[in-house]
């Protein structure tokens, strides 16, 4: 049996797959009838007004001013990057089935593999390169009819 810590980074990865999960199933059926730019900007909204809660009742704010220029800088390049992918992600979720919409979309880890080694300088070795070939082939099949 596998205990895992609550501080554990393997512990909120899987916690975040799970929620990911219930996100493509809970949009696919709440996306009907509406435009996904729509659906996107309301889970936008919701997402704004649950971490500012979150934020707020844990005592975590400061001022995102007072941040080094290079961090601001990253989090607004990243949250741009998060806002293109979820309005692309709703839009192929409304055309698509979430079951072959999700795992394309998952496909991102093989990207971050790639954007890692270029831009990070990581160096996965071997046995991570197996997994995430596989991982690349699994979103071929999935997507193939």
């Amino acid at each position: 049996m596998i205990i895992v810590s609550s501080s554990d980074w393997v512990f909120w990865a899987l916690m975040a797959a799970v929620f990911a999960a219930l996100t493509s199933i809970l949009a696919k059926v709440g996306i009907e009838g509406v435009d996904s730019d729509l659906a996107t900007l309301i889970r936008t909204f919701v997402v704004l007004i649950a971490l500012g809660i979150f934020v707020l009742a844990t005592s975590k704010w400061t001022n995102p001013f007072s941040l080094r220029p290079k961090t601001l800088t990253f989090l607004v390049l990243s949250g741009l990057a998060t806002c293109a992918s979820w309005v692309c992600y709703f839009r192929a979720l409304q055309m698509g089935e979430a079951s072959k919409v999700a795992p394309i979309d998952k496909s991102s880890v093989v990207l971050v593999a790639i954007f890692a080694v270029l831009f990070l300088g990581e160096r996965p070795v071997l046995k991570d390169w197996f997994g995430i070939i596989l991982v690349g082939l699994g979103t071929i099949v999935l997507a193939l009819r």
